[in-house]
């Protein structure tokens, strides 16, 4: 199966200073041929920087003419081994996982860090939920750190770089850095850099490469068995559901937004009609596929059905779905990886053309640890 970019992008991206004049085919993202011109400071410009950089303006710079969502690809693709000889060997201490609480991408590395009993071995920071300004010379936004550890709860300052942002990580790695500083960022303490920035691939590596460290080395989320289902059901669940509700509130016109919808709610009609029959997803085994579901569903009723105008049916309109989101919060380890109040703060907060006042909606705060009936499948 071919690995579809699969990381929180919706940073605001800083496109190269000097650039070359943009092309104006129509299979280019529509901001990334109206992109805003900013005058640099005077301070930059005796930098050395040229006094006019480029800037993609919003996270819609990922829209085609069409008005259809288009998420491009992750850039650090390298890999942790439990190799010993290999570049990035899977040792305890040497790496940190860079999150926001708010990404569901971030969210799912988070989830199997907790579930193969990774913590002590590798260590976790997370950004303010909210977009700022990374740099003074120009107005990118995206993910920064907090400047102390108590100035917004659940986030903190980097630890290893004293990085000010997500941005400076990119930049720290890769100085020339030009593509999208995204969260998740498995990072090297010691040759600083960032091995992965792909959600997908990260999981993969946590599940297997470090078991020789894991408390709980024996949970296998990819099992060979069932690797076929699990790549199905997963190919459906991100087109159609992770990255589905991104296509329905990112869309700019009808059209796309429309085929979006339908397809969204094609999905979630049939992962309802499995779940109906079975505790999982890919069956009475918890796996990777129920952890990639479940970092949207947690999200679907306090945030997507609003911000993203997927308000056909709600969550708590899915009996099964419902009932198993609630089975997955309440895994040991789930819930402390689904952080709400940076969930609402990040998507109302973030994301000024969809929401120019940042106005958090009042509900519906639901309780997640309350009863649910997937018991009836068996443990």
């Amino acid at each position: 199966m071919a690995l579809s970019s699969r990381r929180c992008f919706t940073s605001l991206p800083c496109l190269p200073v000097r650039m070359p004049t943009l092309a104006t085919s129509s299979s280019l993202p529509l901001t990334r041929r109206f992109l805003a011109t900013r005058t640099l400071s005077t301070s930059a410009a005796a930098a050395g920087y040229s006094t006019t950089v480029k800037m993609a303006r919003s996270a819609l710079d990922e829209v085609t003419d069409t008005g259809a969502f288009d998420r491009s690809p992750s850039t650090f693709r390298s890999s942790v081994s439990s190799d010993a000889s290999a570049r990035f060997p899977a040792v305890p201490g040497r790496y940190h996982l860079y999150v926001s609480y708010a990404c569901p991408w971030a969210s799912r590395c988070l989830a199997f860090l907790k579930l193969k009993g990774l913590d002590h071995a590798i260590g976790v920071a997370a950004v303010k939920p909210i977009f700022e300004r990374t740099k003074e010379i120009d107005d990118h936004l995206g993910w920064v750190f907090p400047a102390t550890a108590d100035e917004e709860p659940g986030a903190e300052p980097d630890p290893f770089n004293g990085a000010k942002s997500v941005r400076e990580l990119y930049e720290i790695a890769r100085p020339n850095y030009a593509g999208k500083p995204t969260v998740p960022v498995l990072w090297d303490k010691q040759l600083k850099t960032v091995v992965n920035n792909e959600s997908s691939e990260i999981i993969r590596m946590l599940n297997t490469e470090f078991n020789g460290i894991a408390g709980n080395p024996g949970l296998d989320l990819y099992p060979v068995h069932l690797r076929a289902p699990i790549d199905e059901i997963n190919e459906l669940v991100y087109d159609a559901i992770n990255n589905g509700v991104y296509k329905c509130g990112f869309a700019k016109k009808q059209g796309p937004y429309d085929e979006a919808v339908r397809r969204l709610y094609g999905a979630l009609d049939k992962c309802e009609e499995i779940l109906g029959k079975q505790r999982y997803i890919c069956g009475n085994q918890l796996t990777e596929a129920d952890i990639r579901l479940f970092v949207t569903l947690i999200r679907f009723d306090e945030v997507y059905a609003v911000h993203f105008k997927c308000n056909k049916k709600l969550l708590r309109e899915y009996p099964n779905l419902f009932n198993y989101t609630k089975d997955i919060y309440q895994i040991p380890g789930i819930s402390s990886t689904v952080n709400m109040e940076h969930i609402r703060k990040h998507y109302y907060g973030s994301h000024p053309s969809i929401n120019p006042y940042r106005i958090i909606p009042a509900g519906p705060n639901i309780d997640y640890n309350a009863a649910h009936d997937r018991e009836r499948f068996g443990l």
